[in-house]
């Protein structure tokens, strides 16, 4: 049985995909054993990027006030979430994140923009504040902005954009369950025009809305076709007042699966275990690093999330090294130990509460 997963580890260094059989045994297969998988997708993981992982960081820089429906987003025009809207930040605002996203070892700045599409002129403002944070720190910048067209490529590519955001988020079959103010071609086209003025894009899926294992399959082929070097994974959150909910598919095996799949079929590319996996992977969140070289810190779009040294706690724990920028604050960087002791909730109380000696009054 071992043989299955080396074929598949062997075709991966080759830049061989698994064939459509071998990709629904991976999702679906009843005599799939999680660890071997999770070897597998590992050795193009580690050919790749060794055992280093990328942070990134997002700025929620405009939220809310989009008329767009996607279901599964708590900003689209219908959504009953508890929200609060605010129109685009400062540019103060914007560059002090920056300033602590590069001090915290970040990878990536990622700057998100509710919304279908920018304005030309919004365009060029992101363009000055793209150009205004990569002069100030060693930190790559992507931003997420909904649809492009040419002339908005040019702009952002001349400001020197690492790369643009816009997930295709499921197969295009199953598109029209979640969206219905644009179509999948419409997502696709935007991956183009990005890829032809050289803006590497950063397009990935979200699991969990009710499609099926040969739309994650399909996805995952897509990425590839399209050559897209940076794919988050994300786990659909559910977010109270949104119409597309938590199908119940999403155990931690499940989504592990997902993540060597997406490794295996692309695996050249930047695999980020993304929104979600907090809560979806739980108990099993540092097996993601096998597959996944890349990590959200401090949060997603509206959702909280791990904390930064939460985050670099568990990399290292896991054998892993935070990839990291030459501006990092190397003392929050390194953080504790990672031969420390350590207890979830009051560092200070380490005894039961039924056995702990009383020490009120004394003093």
């Amino acid at each position: 049985m071992l043989e299955t997963y080396s074929r598949l580890a062997a075709q991966a260094l080759r830049d061989e995909p698994p064939t459509e059989t071998q990709a629904r045994w991976i999702l679906d297969g009843d005599d799939v054993a999680l660890l071997p998988l999770l070897h597998a997708a590992y050795v193009p993981r580690e050919r790749h990027f060794g055992r280093k992982v990328m942070v990134h960081v997002l700025n929620n820089v405009q939220n809310g006030l989009c008329p767009e429906d996607c279901g599964y987003c708590a900003q689209n025009r219908d959504s009953k979430a508890a929200i609060r809207k605010y129109a685009m930040k400062s540019d103060d605002e914007i560059f002090a994140a920056a300033e602590v996203a590069a001090r915290a070892g970040a990878t990536r700045y990622c700057m998100v923009l509710s919304g279908r599409s920018p304005t030309l002129d919004r365009t060029k403002k992101l363009a000055d504040l793209v150009r205004g944070v990569k002069s100030r720190w060693p930190i790559e910048v992507c931003i997420s902005v909904g649809f492009i067209d040419d002339d908005q490529a040019r702009i952002l590519a001349e400001a020197g954009l690492d790369r643009l955001n816009h997930n295709l988020n499921t197969s295009e079959e199953h598109y029209g369950a979640i969206c219905s103010t644009h179509g999948y071609a419409d997502r696709v086209n935007t991956i183009l025009t990005a890829k032809r003025h050289g803006i590497q894009s950063c397009s990935g899926i979200i699991l969990g809305m009710g499609e099926t294992s040969a739309d994650v399959v399909e996805l995952a082929l897509r990425l590839r076709e399209l050559e897209v070097p940076s794919i988050p994974v994300n786990f659909l959150i559910p977010i109270e007042g949104n119409r597309v909910v938590v199908d119940g598919s999403l155990t931690p095996e499940r989504c592990l699966r997902a993540l060597a799949l997406m490794r295996l079929v692309n695996p050249r590319a930047e695999i980020r275990a993304a929104g979600g996996r907090e809560g979806h992977l739980r108990a099993l969140g540092a097996l993601a690093l096998w597959p996944a070289n890349s990590l959200f810190v401090d949060g997603y779009l509206t959702t909280r999330g791990d904390a930064t040294r939460e985050t670099y706690r568990m990399i290292r724990d896991a054998g892993f090294e935070i990839d990291g920028n030459p501006a990092c604050d190397r003392e929050a960087f390194d953080g504790e130990k990672t031969g420390d002791f350590r207890l979830p909730g009051d560092p200070d109380s380490l005894l039961r509460p039924d056995v702990a000696r009383s020490t009120r009054g004394v003093g």
